[in-house]
């Protein structure tokens, strides 16, 4: 059993393997007139886009949350209630974080228009001291899923999660946070570790602008309770009082000198809010362009970047236009091509493979059952298909090791498909509506199937076709190292 010093160090070390990264844009500084909510995640795992269907749950349903005594920093599993009915969403799921149990999210896209993306929030040491070895509750995962399945707008999420904290507790790995996001607004949820339910959110309207890496709030008001722009646990500030960690005064709260890490925002958190902020006062506003550029830049997306993702926060007439932008790896690889909320399939090429989950080195696709062998979580015929994920990755490792040659060739190519691509949309838009609005919504169904297919597959082709390419002429230019170190560009973070 590790002691409480070992502990803390390797929550340190876990925390920063997995941090991810978060952008929202409020819709008055963006030429389309609507908001994004955009980010990617940092779990080296699989990755796998899936569609996660309303659902309708029998009285007493519950479900499993929580921690294993294997996790960064320890817990037990539990069950709290599950509520009848569930939204439709969109997701990203990822095989693997130590001592939480998969498949995790981190966010995604619900039926309702409510987007989520979770990010690393460190609370610091003494907090961390004081979580239970046994604690309980809701994990960081568990809690962005039950967002997209329950709520209705991004304020009613936040409210869920704090009410999620308070009445089961929630487990944690050293401090996270959530932005959640709708057309009208979005807020910033942070849960403090220690056990003892500190959470706070902050509201951003349709002028803010958040980078979150790692997700922050600065100051709260001492009223907060009763403002509309704050929520939070009723003994925030009086906790720390309590403790010594605060004198009592007039003055706002600064919760993350107080709570968290004291750093306030990061050089590389505060680069990326200028710069998102100077292209919306010089320039013709925020366009997709520019948060795809925020995600793609090398500067910030390597190898660490699990996978990209663009919400558009737009009103929608109907649930099955809401609009996801998804790419399979870090941008910096690989095209954002868009999926409907409405489409009845995912690509065989972006679902689950084997490539890099969890468990599958030691499972055959066809064990003997008079051995009692555990069977492979993917079936013979997608693995016997192209990863998405293994093709955008060899992509991603040559034309980082010689980036001075090749990012320069591969970055125009994607921003261009994905010029086109946006064009397309609109198109697939207007004619999805008037089959909808004509009764055969089974047509707009198969419609928007069929494109979100054929574009992203598209993508890889041309993705395998660069690979291909880069390989080859790497060769030839420069050889092959035989050594393990990384070759890349110089990244802020």
């Amino acid at each position: 059993m590790a002691t409480p010093d070992e502990q803390l160090t390797r929550c340190r070390t876990d925390s920063l393997r997995a941090m991810s990264y978060a952008i929202f844009v409020g819709r008055n500084l963006t030429a389309t007139g609507y908001g994004y909510l955009a980010g990617y995640g940092d779990e080296p795992s699989s990755h796998w886009l899936e569609i996660v269907p309303r659902g309708s749950h029998e009285p007493g349903s519950q479900i499993e949350v929580g921690v294993t005594p294997d996790a960064a920093m320890p817990g037990v599993r539990s069950y709290i209630p599950q509520v009848a009915e569930t939204a439709r969403y969109l997701r990203v799921s990822y095989s693997y974080y130590l001592g939480v149990p998969g498949p995790l999210i981190n966010g995604g896209l619900n039926e309702h228009g409510v987007a989520v993306r979770d990010v690393w929030s460190p609370s610091n040491d003494r907090l961390k001291t004081l979580t239970p070895r046994e604690q309980r509750g809701p994990n960081y995962s568990d809690l962005a899923r039950i967002v997209l399945e329950r709520a209705r707008s991004a304020r009613e999420g936040a409210e869920l999660i704090g009410e999620l904290i308070e009445s089961y507790g929630e487990s944690t790995y050293g401090g996270n946070s959530h932005l959640i996001a709708d057309q009208d607004e979005a807020w910033v949820v942070i849960a403090f570790a220690g056990g003892h339910g500190l959470w706070v959110a902050e509201r951003l309207g349709p002028n803010d602008i958040r980078v979150s890496r790692p997700g922050y709030i600065l100051e709260v008001p001492n009223d907060f309770m009763a403002r509309d722009d704050f929520l939070g646990a009723p003994h925030l500030i009086t906790f720390a009082v309590e403790r010594g960690w605060l004198q009592p005064g007039p003055g706002p709260f600064n919760v993350n000198e107080v709570y968290g890490d004291g750093k306030g925002r990061s050089a590389s958190v505060a680069w990326m809010e200028g710069e998102l902020t100077r292209r919306a006062l010089e320039t013709a506003k925020i366009r997709l362009a520019d948060i795809i550029w925020a995600l793609r830049t090398e500067r910030l997306t390597g190898d660490r970047a699990g996978y990209g993702q663009v919400v558009p926060l737009e009103r929608a007439n109907h649930i099955e236009l809401r609009l996801l932008w998804h790419a399979a790896i870090g941008a910096i690889a690989a095209p954002f091509t868009p999926f409907f909320l409405g489409v009845s399939d995912i690509p065989i090429e972006f679902v689950q493979h084997r490539y890099l989950t969890t468990g599958e080195a030691a499972v055959f696709i066809d064990p003997d059952p008079s051995e009692g062998e555990p069977k492979s979580l993917v079936g013979q015929r997608t693995e016997a298909t192209r990863s998405a994920v293994f093709v955008y990755k060899r992509l991603l490792y040559l034309l980082a090791e010689h980036h001075e040659t090749f990012l320069s060739e591969v970055t125009p190519v994607w921003e261009a498909l994905e010029r086109e691509l946006a064009t397309e949309v609109a198109e697939v838009v207007e004619t999805a509506a008037l089959l909808i609005d004509g009764g055969r919504a089974d047509l707009a169904e198969k419609y928007m199937s069929r494109y979100c297919t054929d574009v992203a597959v598209r993508g890889l082709n041309l993705g395998e076709a660069m690979v291909n390419s880069i390989e080859a002429r790497s060769r030839v230019l420069f050889g092959l190292r035989d050594d393990r170190s990384w070759r890349g560009p110089e990244q802020l973070w």
